[in-house]
């Protein structure tokens, strides 16, 4: 049930970097690397030969399509979100084929942010998306999810949110929460959580220098027939680590990742939604933990 809901949440468009209102075109540019670890076979938990790696780039967009300013000063906005992920896979020792060796999963979408008083706002998010393995690509790879957030403003260092989060990943509409908490204090520390994307805790040493210790959230997922059915095949991530931010400038911002894979998994669905609920037989397939980097560039336009 875990692995299914897992799935379905990495399906959805990168939410936690436009959670703050931009007025120019912002995008991150992030490349992460896993290097080659052991296939664990699931019908008997039994580390293998077998290995697989994996190299992923992502690009994500937002480009501002409406800025305005009420008297308190706070933003009402409508922007245009464009996402893509394309990863790579190398499999050795296999005797058969079990794994895709490309994914690729693009979204465009729309995102709304408005204040609703002096102490709540609202964030909407909307996108649709095709997530392929490359091999044939129909109507059943499009799949469409979005979202709404709540977010209670306590004071300016202190927020919390919540919300749906709706999305077709399994074939029928299913919804699953979306929870936000941001808290700074007027100092150097910050912490963040984003589910379902990841949790960050940081210091800011300088006013260029930021260090977090972060746990993340990630996958992909793609489309596939067998057996004459339309199934949902999930790769799912999550890592943890370090990751030093360095603010180049007032518009660019790098930041690098290095850590461990605490969960590297597949998992497979007939897209129904009582399997969401059901307890599987056998676990998933999944590899051993190795460690993990990323590097990403963000930047925000004036």
């Amino acid at each position: 049930m875990k692995r299914n809901l897992l799935t379905a949440v990495c399906c959805l468009l990168p939410l936690g970097y436009w959670i703050n209102a931009q007025t120019g075109i912002s995008a991150e540019l992030k490349t992460e690397y896993i290097p080659f670890s052991n296939y664990v076979r699931p019908e008997d938990s039994v580390k293998t030969d077998s290995k697989s790696d994996f190299k992923r780039v992502d690009l994500n967009l937002s480009i501002p399509l409406s800025v305005k300013k009420n008297s308190d000063g706070k933003i009402k906005s409508w922007s245009m979100l464009v996402g893509g992920s394309y990863a790579k896979m190398n499999h050795k020792n296999y005797e058969t084929q079990l794994f895709p060796t490309e994914m690729l999963n693009a979204q465009v979408g729309i995102q709304h942010m408005r204040p609703l008083g002096k102490k709540w706002s609202m964030m909407m998010t909307a996108s649709v998306g095709v997530y392929t393995d490359l091999e044939k690509i129909d109507f059943n790879d499009v799949l469409g999810q979005g979202g709404i957030l709540f977010i209670r403003h306590f004071n300016p260092n202190l927020a919390l949110g919540g919300g749906p989060v709706l999305t077709t990943a399994f074939g029928v509409p299913m919804i699953l929460p979306w929870i936000y908490f941001d808290w700074k204090t007027n100092g150097k520390i910050k912490f963040n959580i984003n589910f379902p994307e990841g949790m960050d805790a940081g210091y800011q040493f300088t006013d260029k220098f930021t260090l977090k210790a972060v746990v993340n959230l990630n996958g992909m997922s793609v489309e596939r027939n067998k057996d004459g059915k339309s199934m949902l095949f999930g790769y799912q991530q999550i890592t943890a680590g370090l990751r030093p931010e360095i603010k180049l400038n007032d518009q660019l911002t790098l930041r690098l990742t290095g850590g461990s894979t605490l969960v590297r998994s597949f998992s497979e669905n007939d897209r129904k939604i009582k399997n969401i609920f059901k307890e599987k037989n056998v676990a998933d397939p999944r590899f051993t933990s190795t460690f993990y980097v990323a590097l990403g560039l963000r930047w925000n336009l004036p």
